[in-house]
């Protein structure tokens, strides 16, 4: 060995390579690991070591490009040092097979392996501590970095990748779904439900939700003043549609709050009850529940008409309809839901013809189809494709359905089980 370069410091320099070349293997995956979304929210809460981290991965060709230099830099000269060790030991021939040999295992261990999987568990640790020597390394070697940035992208738009700047990030809804439901304890499954029922508004319509014309309570004019009268005192809802006739000529929305004008006179007309009604506020039965909640905040309404392609009123939809969709039943709605649905001793259930397939489905866990009739009857006569004469039994999905009760060329009733 050369007195200039005697063995202990050869060794020790060894080491140190060995140490550097773990350090950028673990900087890589650490800077690859990080939770991007995370380091976002830190970096603009002003935390200066994430900005720093966010400045680096802003171009994650310059990053990987210094990380690299420096790996291999330090890698070739930690080989060239350990064949001259293995010369000095075991002669010109065996030396450089034995110091290669040994130093594929030692850095393979103790330089990429070991390190990147503490990177990858803990990028955090690893990543904000290495962003102190890697930026300002970025800066001394960028002439360098830049020439190898040229080359590299210009072999990677011969591939078809035009660039690796401003990388997109954005997750669709599926993938934040997914965010949302991985996030466990860290978002209360509460609040997890209410996150996934707002992703959900854009695939649900009003007419899914809305109150069927044959259930809405209204005020027909051409009723005598004191069943209207009666109507009114012992409503149960806030709001009623005023009409004449039938429900397609609805004239406006009688709020009970202004029904108190009108009570407290000797004598009430229906001029009297008509000039107190609001103008009907109409929806397209297709409007997305998303569009329908910032319509409904718009136009400052909380209950809407909805009409089908022709103009006819398919039923109403209110602002609470909408919010139960995010948040869960909150009104005594849901003892009206309750009576569609009986459970029975033998697991089975006793569904009325006019439930919900929606509600079914959200109540008892199914997966019946909703993208067609919207209420059990309807979904049971299109796959009969004819009015049942008697009890038949039919199959959907998992769910095996038995006819019980037909009347008036209604299914009313049919028991249904999981098959």
């Amino acid at each position: 060995m050369s007195d200039n370069f005697p063995l202990g410091l050869l060794l020790s320099l060894l080491l140190l390579l060995i140490c550097l070349s773990a350090f950028f293997s673990s900087s890589e995956t650490g800077m690859m690991s990080l939770n991007r979304y995370r380091l976002s929210h830190r970096a603009n809460s002003g935390e200066g070591r994430a900005q720093r981290v966010m400045h680096l991965l802003s171009r994650p060709d310059r990053l990987i490009g210094v990380i690299l230099i420096g790996n291999n830099f330090v890698n070739n000269l930690a080989a060239s040092i350990a064949t001259i060790i293995a010369i000095h030991f075991f002669g010109e021939v065996s030396g450089p097979v034995i110091s290669t040999s040994l130093l594929t295992i030692v850095v393979l261990i103790f330089a990429e392996v070991t390190p990147k999987t503490y990177a990858a568990i803990k990028p955090e640790r690893i990543a904000y501590p290495a962003s102190l020597v890697l930026d300002p390394l970025l800066k001394v070697l960028y002439p360098l970095v830049w020439i190898v940035n040229v080359i590299s992208n210009g072999l990677l738009r011969l591939l078809g990748v035009k660039t690796l700047e401003n990388r997109s990030d954005e997750l669709t809804r599926e993938e934040l779904r997914t965010v949302v439901h991985e996030a466990g304890p860290l978002i209360p499954s509460r609040h997890q439900a209410m996150l996934v029922s707002i992703l959900d508004l854009e695939n649900v319509t009003v007419n899914d939700i809305m109150v069927p014309r044959h259930e809405v309570a209204g005020i027909d004019l051409d009723n005598d003043l004191e069943t209207i009268l009666a109507q009114i005192r012992t409503s149960q809802h806030t709001r009623l549609p005023v009409f004449k006739g039938d429900i397609n000529n609805i004239i406006g929305m009688l709020h009970m709050r202004n029904a108190a004008r009108f009570l407290i006179k000797k004598e009430i007309t229906k001029a009297a009850i008509v000039q107190e009604a609001r103008e009907p506020y109409f929806i397209p039965e297709s409007t997305p529940l998303h569009t329908q909640l910032l319509n409904f905040q718009k136009q400052k309404r909380r209950i809407g008409i909805v009409v089908d392609e022709y103009g006819d009123v398919e039923g109403l939809v209110t602002l609470e309809d909408i919010l139960e969709e995010i948040v869960g039943e909150f009104t005594t709605d849901v003892a009206d839901q309750d009576r569609d649905v009986h459970p029975q001793g033998d697991g089975s259930q006793l569904i009325e013809g006019t439930a919900s397939i929606r509600e079914v489905n959200k109540m008892l866990g199914w997966s019946l189809p909703t993208d067609g009739p919207k209420t059990m009857n309807g979904l049971i006569l299109e796959r009969l494709e004819s009015f049942p004469v008697g009890p038949t039994c039919l199959q959907i999905g998992e769910v095996r359905i038995e006819i019980i009760e037909i009347r008036d060329n209604l299914i009313t009733t049919a028991r249904c089980w999981l098959a």
